[in-house]
């Protein structure tokens, strides 16, 4: 049985949370036992503000031992797994030190605040021989994998265009300063950037307009343009200043020789060039409960993940580095640099 701590309460902490309760209800090789966050005492009392609604707003934590300093937990569990849901800059560090302990991480996008920092992680995870994945959830996303197989399989031919979409309302706490999240182009759009990266690989050159709207919160509007060979034309925006009733929205248009899918209203509709249209069977499933079972089972046979190794989540960071240059510059052309990693 994998025993698993928990860092980090807020959003997205209690959807890794809602997600392992679910897991060992369904008898998976797991156990949650101990759940650490600076806040604890106040977090477990109250709601957390996120894109996606969670099971509660007030949780019964008296099952798990709780803990408001990540040391005395390590010092005081015998853990296989840790799950990092911390604010992005602190990442790197701790997952060093936990690897190098020889524990297990499954850590929340994006990898880390720089890429030399996810080298740094990369690197640390290959030298220990402990498992790290990045929760890059589209990945594992229905609607997404959808995509992944079309483009893979080719059955519609070579894709010719594509668009990506991710906004909603501002968010708030630790998220609006820049310096810990690195702002909406860092923590929203890089889940495009990474399916982006994950469909075709990294472009040649990428073109970013962005603005800054809330003061210290880094770019907040952001829209790539992806730059590949064979001239697919891409773009990805994502915007988390959508006030009002928006909500949130998630959406994709690709189009491929012989058809094109669009995702929208939380359902995939193909279109064949020569057929009808239809909508995907998928999966109900969120990316979230997929990746944390994959990554359990992954861990459980000894296997590496594949799906989203450490390498490509900080190569996707790497492409979200050139888009900040490219924004810097108002949109000038900026080709991706080397990898930047660190020997260890």
């Amino acid at each position: 049985m994998l025993k698993v701590g928990l860092i980090g309460f807020g959003f997205m902490g209690r959807m890794h949370f809602d997600n392992y309760v679910r897991l060992m209800e369904e008898g998976a090789p797991v156990e949650l036992i101990s759940i650490c966050d600076l806040r604890i005492e106040e977090l477990k009392n109250g709601a957390a503000w996120g894109n996606i609604a969670t099971k509660q707003n007030v949780y019964d934590l008296s099952p798990y031992r709780l803990y408001d300093d990540i040391q005395t937990m390590l010092e005081n569990e015998q853990l296989d797994i840790v799950d990092i849901t911390l604010p992005t800059n602190l990442h790197a560090d701790l997952a060093c030190s936990l690897l190098e302990r020889g524990i297990h991480v499954l850590c929340e996008k994006p990898v880390a605040g720089t890429a030399a920092d996810g080298w740094r992680m990369a690197e640390t995870a290959k030298n220990t021989g402990s498992t790290l994945m990045i929760g890059q959830c589209l990945r594992f996303w229905p609607a997404y994998e959808y995509l992944k197989s079309c483009v893979s399989d080719g059955r519609y031919g070579a894709v010719t265009a594509g668009s990506f979409f991710r906004g909603s309302g501002s968010p708030q706490g630790w998220f609006l300063d820049g310096s810990q999240s690195g702002g909406c182009i860092l923590d929203m759009h890089v889940h495009d950037t990474d399916i982006v990266n994950w469909l075709f690989g990294k472009p040649e050159q990428v073109s970013t307009n962005a603005r800054n709207v809330i003061p210290g919160s880094g770019y907040d509007i952001v829209s790539t343009n992806y730059i590949y060979p064979d001239g697919k034309v891409l773009n990805a925006q994502a915007d988390w200043t959508l006030q009002g009733d928006f909500g949130f929205a998630m959406t994709y248009r690709v189009n491929f020789e012989g058809g094109n899918l669009v995702f929208e209203n939380n359902q995939v509709k193909a279109n064949p060039n020569d057929g009808p249209g239809f909508i995907a069977e998928l999966s109900e499933d969120m990316g979230y409960y997929r990746e944390i079972k994959y990554f359990i089972e992954s861990v459980s046979k000894g296997e590496p993940v594949s799906i989203c190794t450490p390498e490509s989540a900080v190569e996707s960071l790497e492409i979200v580095e050139a888009e900040i240059r490219s924004a810097d510059k108002r949109g000038a052309l900026e080709a991706l640099q080397d990898k930047q990693r660190i020997e260890i």
